[in-house]
This record gives structure tokens, C-alpha cells and sequence, in this order.
């Protein structure tokens, strides 16, 4: 065996235990921070390794293929549950409501983009995060169709000045959070009944800010959802898959359900393979999710995300039965 040929397959190697670290954070459950940030990437890590059980083939370097498609056999069992969560059936006959989610990043000058791409999905409710000063004059054409929104103050962050939006084809009524850090928060009357919205962007993970500052995020949002038991739609850019430890957090603390996270959403500039799925929706178990996809390119670093759900069955079960000990709760009236 040549000298080139010992030190590629040394550095083929390397790259395969990488790999397998990554697989083992995911899986291992230990929320540490220095774990925690390696649970990211299991799904773009698979892709790795098939590109590099593939090279290996090429290269007729089968003990190593035979490594690399091992550690892609790990990978993928680590990102399962984040591409394949649980779903309630839906109920019979039930009426949906199709959600538009994105980051839209605040430096964006692509209005155009930003417009066609939310035409595109011809959503019901749209939920925004980091509508920046360049869409803003224009929120008219962007959220056409919508005419029920709730904006939160503008928000000088590190990426610019920046709102959350929140827009609805039915009437759309504010409660209690309207944050432009935290989230924006409203109740939307739809065909499935009151459903509470919660648009939010989380702060970025450790080591880019301090190492509590997603966890302090989570916690916030579930002191937001509190006690109230109507079913809720919780999407934004939460800067962490929903198998990591603040996605769990966040499932744990609302009782919610994350949408699949295949295709990924970020950066958008990548093959899906490799993008990590930051941009989340999370929802009640009271509502069934019909399908998850992506929505046309905004010019943003992030990638749409289009949502679509109906009535769970366990929910309408609960809604014809009288004895129910969680009936769903109507909205109170808004007072003047």
C-alpha cells in the first residue's frame, strides 16, 4: 500500500469517527452543552456519510465503505425521530388550515422573492420572524389575501431592525405577548375552531450566545402557553432541531408535537441533504398534521416552511363527547 494510499484512508477514517460522534451526541441524551451542540447535525452528518461510503467505493476502499456506511446507518437511526415524529389521525371530514412559516431575515432586500414565495403556498395563516425594513413598506402585497395581522414592535437586533408578523385570512385577535425577542402571540378563528398562534425566533445556541439563554427562551414559551388547553401552533426559528435538548425542552414543558424535519431549512444555500432543520413547528396534540413542506426560496438564509392540519381524531372524539374532562375552551370576548 503507497504512503498516499495509508494517508487516505487514515483521514477516511478520521472523518467516519467524526461522523459517529455526532450519532453517539444524538443519541446519548446528555443535555451538556458541549453534547448538545453535536446533537445538531446527525441528519447533514448522515448525508456526509453516504457521500463518503460512496467515495470509498469509487476508490475501491471497501473496509472502509463498510465503516462509513456503518456510521451512516447510526446517523440515520439518530435523526429518525426528527424525520419521522409521531402524528394523530386525522379526523374524518375535517375542514384544514395550511400555515406559512419563515425567517425571513432582516437584511433581505429581496422583496420580490419574499412576495411570490408566500403567494406560492396560498396559506391561511402566515407567521413570520425577521420581516426586515425592506419588506415592511410592502406588507400589503406580501400578506395580500391576509387581512387580519398582528405586528410586534421593531426589534434592532444583531442582523438589523426587524418585526414578527403574524396574518390570517379570519379574524385574528392579540393576547397576551407581543415581544419583538420572545414572540408574537394571537388567537386565529378557523374552521377547526380557535387556534392560538405563536410566532417565535429563539436565540442562537451556545457557543454564539450564553449557554442558558435557549433554555430561559423555552421556559418563556411555555409560561406563554400556560394552563390554556385550546389547541396551539407554535412555529419560527428556534435555532435547534425538536430532538435536542431545547427542542425536547419545548415539547416537554408545551405538550406539543414537532412537524418532520426532513427537508431541512438551514442554510438555504445548501443542498437539502446537508441543511439543518432550525426552522420548527410545533403543535398540539389536538390537531393532526396533514403534511410538511418546503415553500419557494425568500432570498433569506432559511427556507419556508408550509404546514398543513386538520382536526385530530382523539380531539373530535372529545368535542362529541359531553363528559369530556378537557373540553375545548371558546374565546372569551374581546374587551374594548
Amino acid at each position: 500500500m503507497s504512503i498516499v494510499r495509508v494517508f487516505l484512508t487514515l483521514a477516511f477514517v478520521a472523518a467516519a469517527l467524526a461522523l459517529a460522534a455526532i450519532g453517539a451526541a444524538a443519541f446519548s441524551g446528555i443535555g451538556h452543552r458541549w453534547v448538545d451542540i453535536l446533537a445538531q447535525f446527525p441528519a447533514p452528518a448522515f448525508a456526509c456519510a453516504v457521500v463518503l461510503t460512496v467515495v470509498a467505493l469509487l476508490l475501491s476502499m471497501r473496509r472502509v465503505a463498510g465503516l462509513s456506511l456503518a456510521v451512516a446507518a447510526l446517523l440515520a437511526a439518530a435523526a429518525w425521530s426528527q424525520w419521522f415524529p409521531p402524528r394523530a389521525p386525522p379526523a374524518p371530514n375535517s375542514p384544514t388550515v395550511t400555515v406559512y412559516s419563515a425567517n425571513l431575515w432582516a437584511r433581505n432586500p429581496d422583496v420580490d422573492a419574499q412576495i411570490r414565495s408566500v403567494a406560492a403556498a396560498k396559506a391561511d395563516i402566515v407567521m413570520l420572524v425577521e420581516v426586515g425594513d425592506a419588506v415592511a413598506p410592502h406588507l400589503d402585497r406580501l400578506l395580500a389575501g391576509h387581512p387580519h395581522r398582528l405586528a410586534s414592535q421593531v426589534h434592532d437586533g444583531a442582523n438589523g431592525r426587524s418585526r414578527t408578523v403574524i396574518a390570517s385570512r379570519w379574524p385574528l385577535h392579540e393576547t397576551r405577548f407581543s415581544d419583538p425577542v420572545w414572540g408574537l402571540e394571537g388567537v386565529a378563528e378557523t374552521p377547526l375552531g380557535p387556534v392560538r398562534l405563536i410566532a417565535a425566533h429563539m436565540t442562537r445556541p451556545w457557543p454564539f450566545q450564553y449557554q442558558w439563554g435557549q433554555l430561559n427562551h423555552a421556559e418563556r414559551l411555555a409560561q406563554l402557553k400556560g394552563d390554556d388547553t385550546r389547541p396551539f401552533i407554535l412555529a419560527g426559528d428556534f435555532n435547534s432541531v425538536s430532538t435536542a435538548r431545547v427542542g425536547k425542552l419545548i415539547k416537554d414543558l408545551n405538550g406539543a408535537w414537532a412537524a418532520p424535519g426532513w427537508p431541512g431549512t438551514w442554510p438555504s444555500f445548501v443542498p437539502d441533504p446537508f441543511r439543518v432543520t432550525i426552522d420548527q413547528v410545533y403543535y398540539s396534540p389536538r390537531l393532526a398534521l396533514t403534511s410538511r413542506t418546503l415553500g419557494a426560496p425568500t432570498g433569506s438564509d432559511h427556507a419556508p416552511v408550509i404546514t398543513r392540519f386538520s382536526r385530530a381524531q382523539a380531539a373530535s372524539d372529545a368535542e362529541r363527547d359531553p363528559s369530556s374532562e378537557n373540553p375545548p375552551r371558546s374565546i372569551p370576548p374581546r374587551t374594548p
